[in-house]
């Protein structure tokens, strides 16, 4: 071969070589080479996805003691039969609403027979010394008797007349007229409220005001008291008049607030404990005796964090949060959980650091937009 036509072939070849190690650039409308397996992309023009940015803030730290709701002892009455007899009827059952003034119960007593007879005996005593004091006054006035002998009438007319005031007032505590001819006693509710307890049923005979149960039990509930048991290490931590939550087992989300209106002044030996009273306002009379829940005090504050329980997901025993890695890209942080922080608010006692954003609501849909 002429080396000339030996070059030009050695030439082509080296051409030929270079074309073949190239390939083709391929056009791509998005670089998803950045994108990791664990990250997830913000899905464009969503407004449900929301997000903050971390910071540390103070944080209060409470002191939670289990409480029951019990009622104001001075709005608490014990309704007992004024008078020894049988209980005819009674009118009310335990749970009910009755209002001053109303019936409760009916007893029949020889107490009222004997009452009215004693007043119709004092009313007729009283007419006769009105009509002898008449006519010492007229003898008196014609010099027919002496002074003194005047005198013992107008003594005696005055005594009848308080033997009647008597009687008529012991009637009249009983709401029994004088002029009645029934033998029964009606037992009315001393105050408006309702009735806790009920411990007479009709035919029982009622022993008066010595017996030691009452026919019922009635309370004013528009006021009452959640009662803790602080623990007495605890007591240096707690004063009168800081402000109290309540959270009770019947209504879980709701917070009632008041104030520690009492420590006791004594400590129970058994239980090392004091009991701590908060009154509360009885609206919408939601609040019942013996209801249980948790007191909440303040104990103190330090500084954390605190994000909204909505940003966090929950995976079996696992909890993470979004965390932000560029624009519009979020990663799942694992993160450990401490406790409620006022409202729909809980602690990151690790995983997260201040200035970090995260999503703090609609993290599922995120999911949705996985590469």
């Amino acid at each position: 071969m002429k080396p000339t036509t030996l070059a030009f072939v050695l030439v082509l070849l080296v051409v030929l070589a270079g074309c073949s190690s190239k390939t083709p650039r391929q056009p791509a409308s998005e670089d998803r080479s950045s994108l990791t397996e664990n990250e997830f992309i913000l899905p464009p023009n969503n407004q449900d996805v929301t997000t903050a940015v971390v910071s540390l803030r103070p944080l209060p730290e409470y002191l939670e003691l289990p409480t029951r709701i019990v009622p104001d002892p001075t709005r608490v009455v014990r309704v007992y039969s004024p008078v020894a007899g049988r209980l005819v009827a009674l009118k009310v059952t335990s749970g009910q609403w009755v209002h001053k003034g109303e019936t409760m119960a009916i007893i029949e007593s020889g107490d009222v027979s004997a009452d009215l007879t004693a007043y119709a005996k004092a009313e007729s005593d009283l007419q006769l010394k009105r009509e002898e004091l008449d006519r010492a006054s007229d003898l008196y006035q014609h010099k027919a008797i002496a002074l003194k002998e005047l005198q013992a009438a107008q003594a005696n007319f005055k005594t009848a007349q308080a033997d009647l005031e008597n009687v008529r007032r012991q009637l009249e505590l009983l709401g029994v007229s004088p002029h009645s001819s029934s033998d029964e006693v009606r037992v009315v509710a001393p105050r408006s409220g309702v009735v806790l307890e009920v411990n007479a049923a009709a035919g029982e005979y009622s022993k008066s005001l010595d017996s030691s149960q009452p026919l019922c039990v009635l309370a004013d509930l528009s006021t009452v008291w959640a009662m803790g048991d602080l623990l007495e290490k605890d007591l240096p931590l707690v004063k009168p008049g800081e402000p109290a939550d309540v959270t009770l087992v019947a209504y879980p989300g709701k917070i009632l607030r008041g104030r520690v209106s009492l420590i006791s002044s004594t400590v129970d030996p058994t239980t090392r404990t004091l009991q701590l009273r908060v009154v509360l306002k009885n609206e919408g009379w939601i609040l019942r005796p013996n209801m249980f829940g948790t007191l909440k005090l303040l104990r103190s504050t330090h500084m954390g964090i605190a994000i909204p329980s909505t940003a966090v997901v929950r995976e079996g025993n696992s909890n993470f949060v979004y965390v932000q890695q560029s624009p519009g890209h979020f990663a799942p942080q694992a993160v450990t959980l401490g406790g409620a922080v006022g409202d729909n608010q809980v602690e990151i006692l690790s995983g997260l650091k201040p200035s970090e954003t995260i999503v703090t609501q609609g993290a599922i849909l995120l999911r949705t937009a996985t590469p």
